[in-house]
């Protein structure tokens, strides 16, 4: 029977200590250790079970803890400090032009273990992003889906097959709050799910300076039906999935505008927010009265999107007589046919067996988009290349943002006491990262090696306590657990493995020859332990498969006390996994990693990685920072390459990694290891740190996409509205402009210029209209591009019958065989990116 009223009871203040209530509700605590200090000292057992979540454990503390507290001079001193420095941190005011306000939509969001509202990789670089963004302090908001389940806990049964278990979150018992109107009520939105009202609830979370929006549809005034909409992170089926990204897209929209906050960019992080710039679209048709064309003008020239998934299969479709069930009468309000909003989510618009997907929708209602590593961009560009077909694939308007890690997040309390030390106290909020990273240098060997021993010491006893606590829920018996409190050593070459179990990232290459393992383990002079933790989506059975092949392995004798399996890989375990571990070992199969940032973290520890050259590691490797599994080759026969790196693997371990570990000197310090250590943080942390990337999408994407909205906005939307009919002047007479004849005056030495010309018959157009370049390169055997460059031509001269004569000359710097052509493009100066139109001409 359900309860006719609801009432909470929560703790009685005293008034000295609400800067505790003002602490709890900020995930700053997540990466400000002091603040932690705080609550660990009001009680560490209690602070401990409650999962390091200070709401929950405030309001489990007792009263008369609470009135010792007032009396307690030295814990009021120390929180009065830790309360100045918060003070300090959230009053600063954001950078750049008082107009900008990005909206960061993402599908999840890892900030902290006690808000469970991520599964993996995607989440945890959305939340690093809004991490970096507060530190940096950025003019950025979150977006997002509370939800009531979150992703999954996971547990093992006796045969080691993963199960999973979906504990309720209790909202009023984490760091959330209820975003409420003037009149004291939550603020609610609607969207429509097949032209149903549906009621969205608006909660917020506080990310340093940075607040964080989440949507919530489990509400009574709901029918039953669509009140789980939000309940489970990636759960449900096609129609549950559509409707989290109505939810999110179109729903995240009309909460920024409830709550009072007109966005200048929206950057997407992924597709599944795919459906926000239809709703600005919407927005502007019916607040400002624009067209369609107006208004697409606006929103493409200030949405960046970055995509993540190296996979068709991982980008989101659906079937189209779904999506015209929910979007088939929502078209009519953008002012289009239902048939045209469906050219734009399908790569070819005319393939009327196509499905419906968010990410064609994404990349054509953007002005700037991104892969999330060099060799992801590259990957990315060959994907989706036929969305722009007149394109080389090298065109294709997806560039790169090489993604990193919020490092005081996950960095160790040992190794961050390092950096407070050597490199200055406010490390973490410094923009020139280069310069920082360079004092890396000062810190003596022997303190780095002995802050990351502690850092072993407590992953191991962390993971002999998980490993009792796992085991006795599965019915072990006594001796079974006491062999389980003796598993690993602190002082043994220790190996983390820890990602989700989609079967191309190899779990199981490791074990592929378990007879070599044993030997390389069990070296008597250089033993090696592995700890692996990681989740298999519930519906992977063969990444299910993976982890019960490597349980039943690590209950072999000759490998009980050197492999250990951590159940429920989350934020927590990550933390102790990064920093614990010697060598973080990644091993997919190129090129389907499209960044891999967990090795970043280990990174920000002094990890060394050991990883095959995808994602980030094909950027960052060098020998003096780790090692590399095989030379970058991607091969077809996934059994002969399993076989080539799984050997090389070993090889490694056995000859290189073991013997450079164990090799010590008098202190018994593995000093070029530990020289390693120190190299990498100094020289690849800065490069590899999220407060880079954050600024570099505010430098490169940010800046340049709000000043396009507030440009295109001005005097009622004028400029939008011209830059419309621009466009429909150049779709309409684009195919009248030719490229009548190109020449170049003949073979060069180093240091001639050479002159290119081009005449152009212009149709309808003028020279204001386009933009025409030399596309030129080295060339191969076979005449094709190796390279190539481009040098805007100049109109020179009008020959009649608008016909231009366009000029100009580049010095040469290099011998070899060149080539060139040209290409007439839409004004580069009129677009942001000009490519998005689809519209080029080539001789």
């Amino acid at each position: 029977m359900k309860a006719k009223q609801e009432f909470k009871v929560i703790p009685r203040f005293p008034e000295k200590l609400e800067p505790l209530r003002r602490m709890a509700y900020n995930v700053l605590f997540s990466w400000q250790s002091g603040i932690r200090d705080i609550f660990q000292r009001i009680d560490p057992k209690l602070w401990e079970e409650s999962g390091h979540n200070p709401v929950a454990f405030m309001g489990q503390v007792s009263q008369d803890r609470l009135e010792c507290l007032v009396g307690d001079l030295g814990f009021m001193s120390q929180m009065e400090e830790e309360a100045h420095k918060f003070d300090k941190y959230m009053n600063v005011p954001t950078i750049g032009d008082e107009n900008t306000c990005v909206a960061y939509f993402s599908a999840e969001f890892g900030l902290t273990t006690c808000v469970p509202i991520y599964s993996g990789g995607l989440g945890m670089l959305a939340g690093d992003h809004l991490k970096s963004a507060s530190d940096l302090r950025i003019p950025l908001v979150g977006m997002g889906l509370l939800y009531q389940e979150g992703y999954f806990a996971q547990y093992l049964n006796s045969d080691g097959w993963q199960m999973e278990r979906y504990p309720a979150n209790d909202f009023d018992n984490m760091p959330i709050t209820r975003v409420t109107d003037s009149s004291g009520q939550q603020i609610k939105v609607f969207v429509k799910f097949k032209e149903r009202d549906v009621a969205v609830a608006v909660w917020r979370v506080q990310v340093g300076r940075v607040p964080l929006y989440l949507l919530d549809t489990d509400l009574d005034e709901n029918p039953q039906e669509v009140r789980g909409t939000t309940a489970q992170l990636y759960g449900g089926d096609k129609e549950t999935r559509i409707r989290q990204e109505i939810v999110l897209g179109i729903g995240g929209v009309r909460a920024l505008k409830a709550i009072g906050l007109t966005p200048t960019v929206i950057h997407m992080n992924e597709g599944h927010s795919a459906f926000s710039a239809l709703e600005r679209i919407n927005l502007m048709r019916k607040d400002f009265g624009l067209s369609f064309d107006a208004a697409r003008e606006v929103v493409q020239a200030s949405t960046i999107f970055t995509t993540h998934t190296p996979v068709p299969a991982g980008n989101d479709t659906f079937d189209p007589e779904l999506a015209r069930a929910y979007f088939e009468e929502y078209s009519k309000e953008l002012g289009i046919n239902w048939r045209v909003l469906l050219g734009y989510g399908r790569i070819n618009p005319r393939d009327e067996g196509e499905a419906f997907g968010v990410t064609p929708l994404s990349l054509r209602l953007s002005s700037h988009a991104n892969g999330v590593s060099r060799l992801h961009g590259r990957v990315s560009r060959h994907m989706w290349q036929n969305i722009w077909p007149k394109n080389p694939v090298e065109d294709t308007p997806i560039d790169y943002v090489t993604n990193g890690v919020h490092v005081s997040s996950w960095a160790s309390r040992e190794i961050a006491r390092l950096y407070d030390r050597y490199l200055g106290a406010d490390w973490n909020e410094d923009t020139d990262t280069t310069h920082i990273w360079k004092q890396v240098k000062q810190i003596p060997l022997s303190e780095l090696w002995r802050a990351h021993e502690n850092c072993r010491a407590r992953l191991v006893a962390f993971t002999r306590r998980a490993l009792v606590k796992q085991l006795k829920e599965q019915g072990a018996d006594t001796d079974t657990l006491r062999r389980a409190m003796e598993v690993l050593s602190p002082d043994t070459l220790t190996i983390g493995f820890a990602r989700r179990f989609a079967t191309y990232k190899r779990a199981t290459l490791l074990f592929r020859d378990p007879d070599r393992l044993e030997k390389i383990l069990n070296n008597p002079a250089r033993p090696v332990q592995i700890i692996i933790a990681g989740k298999a989506h519930p519906q992977d059975n063969e990444g299910k498969a993976f982890i019960k092949q490597i349980i039943h392995m690590a209950r072999e004798p000759r490998f009980q006390n050197r492999v250990v399996f951590l159940e429920n890989y989350n934020m927590r375990v990550a933390s102790l996994l990064v920093s614990g571990c010697d060598v973080w070992l990644n091993n997919p199969r190129r090129p389907l990693e499209a960044c891999g940032t967990s090795g970043m973290k280990a990174l920000a520890n002094g990890v060394l990685n050991l990883s095959v050259l995808d994602g980030w590691w094909d950027e960052g490797y060098k020998p003096e920072y780790g090692w590399a599994i095989g030379q970058g080759e991607e091969d077809e026969n996934h059994e002969l390459q399993d076989e080539t790196e799984s050997a090389a693997l070993y090889n490694l371990l056995e000859k290189q990694v073991a013997p450079l570990y164990y090799q010590r000197t008098g202190d018994n310090i593995p000093q070029v290891w530990c020289e390693m250590m120190r190299g990498s943080i100094r020289d690849l942390v800065p490069r590899f740190s999220s407060h880079r990337m954050v600024l570099e999408y505010y430098d490169r994407f940010y800046k340049q996409s709000s000043a396009r909205f507030v440009s295109l906005t001005q005097d009622n939307f004028k400029p939008a509205t011209e830059q419309a009919a621009w466009r429909q002047k150049l779709m309409t007479s684009w195919n009248d402009m030719s490229i009548l004849e190109i020449t170049s005056n003949g073979d060069k030495r180093v240091g001639d210029a050479m002159e290119f010309t081009a005449k152009v018959q212009m149709g309808s157009l003028s020279p204001e209209d386009v933009t025409v370049e030399a596309y030129y390169g080295h060339l191969d055997h076979m005449g094709e591009f190796i390279d190539r460059s481009t040098l805007a031509l100049k109109p020179a001269e009008d020959l009649g019958g608008n016909v231009w004569l366009y000029k100009n000359s580049l010095t040469c710097r290099d011998t070899g065989k060149f080539g060139y052509t040209v290409r007439v493009t839409p004004s580069q100066a009129r677009l942001a990116n000009p490519f998005v139109l689809g519209l080029i001409s080539w001789a």
